[in-house]
């Protein structure tokens, strides 16, 4: 087995961690239940410089090694989704309308697991900063944390991070240097005309049929006005409009999110929405307002912690298998604050042949839990080497 014998040896205590989280998911920034459970873990490990209330309910823990050297950031997010749970397992969820459908128990577990064996052997020479984090799904919790001045007040050079991967092999591990995850932006479109009778829509200035041509023509953004290489999504994912069949509303909405990892497209898409908007208010004669609400900016992975990253992968991936040139994914990930200020990288770890992130059937596999544990472990003793007398390795 692949993974750090030590760690291995207690994988049970791992499930069962993994699995407490799992009963007792939160969500965004009220993560305090979670948080004080990752507390009382870590005070067991004989961790006791740990700072709670960091962005509202994260957590940050140092753990010193045996001589003195530079400080790395490796991160866990904590919170779970607003989904009604249906696995039916044994450990599911407890709390009606929340589980943890995109498997943060099971990272919050991992970063517990290298916490253990690093807080037992600190075979490194420096600073490991573990930081548990809120908020990741809705709320931005890195941006918080950054804000908060976490990694100017610990010191932080560089910074890692894992997330499952359902459909890729438990224990396989991917990533790419450069960005990796998209940026992610939410558009709003209020339309207001003039309501009245379905038997006399002259009468009425009628919303709906701008909202469906503004749907239509914002599908051309992605066709039309940009080079087809350059990864971009826009999709309208909302409609809402009237209350009976005999009635043209007032008002109609449409809403939907926009993808991409370059500033330049973004922008663009954002002058077009403001374009076709507008062009259509005028067209059908009623008023019509655009929300753009910029989000999580993309993941970009460095290149040299990438390299490094996806070398120390493959000292504790199953059969070896690190594919470090993953095609970058149109999922976002607040992990993306963290590196805009220090380099690092952020990988995938592979979950099995689960159900999907955000699925109410999915749950993680705690298979997976040996090998992101000895992953954050290996990151710390091989980013902060001790002298050549001290050490394993």
């Amino acid at each position: 087995m692949p993974v750090i014998n030590r760690i291995a040896s207690y994988a049970d205590e791992m499930t069962a961690w993994r699995r407490h989280l799992h009963q007792h998911p939160e969500l965004g920034q009220q993560c305090h239940e979670t948080a004080a459970y990752v507390v009382e873990r870590l005070r067991e490990f004989g961790i006791d410089d740990i700072h709670e209330g960091v962005a509202i309910s994260g957590v940050i823990a140092v753990i010193d090694g045996q001589e003195d050297g530079p400080t790395i950031g490796l991160r866990a997010d904590m919170d779970a989704l607003p989904i009604a749970e249906t696995t039916g397992a044994d450990w599911a969820s407890t709390r009606p309308g929340k589980m943890h459908a995109c498997g943060h128990d099971g990272h919050t577990t991992m970063l517990l697991g290298a916490a253990k064996y690093l807080a037992e052997t600190r075979n490194f020479a420096g600073r490991v900063v573990l930081i548990f984090q809120p908020a990741e799904e809705t709320g931005g919790g890195a941006e918080l944390m950054v804000e908060e001045g976490v990694l100017d007040q610990f010191g932080i050079r560089e910074v890692y991070a894992l997330h499952n991967a359902p459909g890729t092999p438990v224990g396989q591990f991917y990533t790419t240097p450069g960005p990796i995850m998209a940026s992610v932006d939410t558009f709003h479109v209020d339309i207001k005309g003039e309501g009245g009778h379905g038997a006399y829509p002259h009468e009425t200035r009628d919303p709906i049929p701008p909202a469906l041509a503004i749907a239509q023509a914002m599908g051309t953004i992605v066709s039309r006005n940009h080079f087809a290489l350059d990864e971009l999504v826009v999709s309208v994912t909302m409609i809402h409009a009237g209350t009976a069949d005999n009635v043209i509303s007032e008002d109609a909405y449409l809403g939907g999110t926009v993808r991409t990892f370059d500033r330049q497209v973004k922008a663009m898409v954002k002058r077009r929405m403001e374009e076709i908007v507008a062009g259509h208010a005028a067209a059908f004669n009623v008023e019509a307002t655009l929300r753009y609400e910029e989000g999580y900016p993309p993941t970009v992975n460095t290149p040299d912690e990438t390299v490094f990253a996806a070398g120390v992968a493959r000292e504790v991936a199953a059969e070896g298998i690190v594919r470090d040139d993953a095609h970058p994914e149109m999922g976002a990930e607040d992990f993306a604050y963290f590196l805009e200020h220090r380099p690092g990288c952020y990988l995938f770890v592979g979950n099995g042949d689960t159900a999907g992130l955000h699925q109410p059937n999915y749950d993680f596999d705690d298979a997976t839990s040996p090998y992101g544990a000895s992953f954050f472990a290996r990151i710390a003793e091989r980013a902060l080497p001790l002298g050549p007398t001290k050490g394993d390795s």
